[in-house]
C-alpha cells in the first residue's frame, strides 16, 4: 500500500467481500470508488444526494462527517434505510477512512 492510500472493505450485494486499496489523493467518493472497482453500484445521480442507489450500511466505527441537509432528505425517503446507512457519494475517501468497513444496501 501506497502512502496516500488506504484500505477499505466493501461487501457487495451479492455478499462478496472486497479489500480495496484507494488512493486519498483524487477526491473521490465511495459511489466513484466502488465503480472504478466494477463493484456493482448503480449512481444513477452522478452522486448528487438524489437517487439513494448508492446507499451503503457502515459497518465500522468511523467518525463520519455529519449527514449534510441534502443526504438526510434523501434517506428518509428511501428504502431499507438502518441508523448506519449513508450514501456513498457523500462520503469522500480521506486518509482517516482507513479500514472502514461497509455493506451495500439492497437495490430497491
Amino acid at each position: 500500500m501506497e502512502k496516500d492510500e488506504i484500505s477499505i472493505k466493501v461487501l457487495d450485494r451479492d455478499g462478496m467481500l472486497h479489500f480495496l486499496n484507494i488512493p486519498t489523493d483524487m477526491n473521490l467518493n465511495l459511489m466513484e470508488v466502488c465503480k472504478a472497482n466494477e463493484i456493482a453500484v448503480e449512481g444513477t445521480c452522478g452522486g448528487m444526494a438524489l437517487c439513494a442507489s448508492c446507499q451503503c450500511y457502515i459497518l465500522s466505527s468511523h467518525d463520519l462527517l455529519k449527514k449534510n441537509d441534502d443526504e438526510q432528505a434523501m434517506l428518509s425517503e428511501a428504502y431499507n434505510v438502518k441508523k448506519n446507512s449513508r450514501l456513498g457519494c457523500q462520503i469522500y475517501i480521506t486518509k482517516d477512512l482507513n479500514g472502514l468497513e461497509i455493506e451495500l444496501a439492497p437495490e430497491e
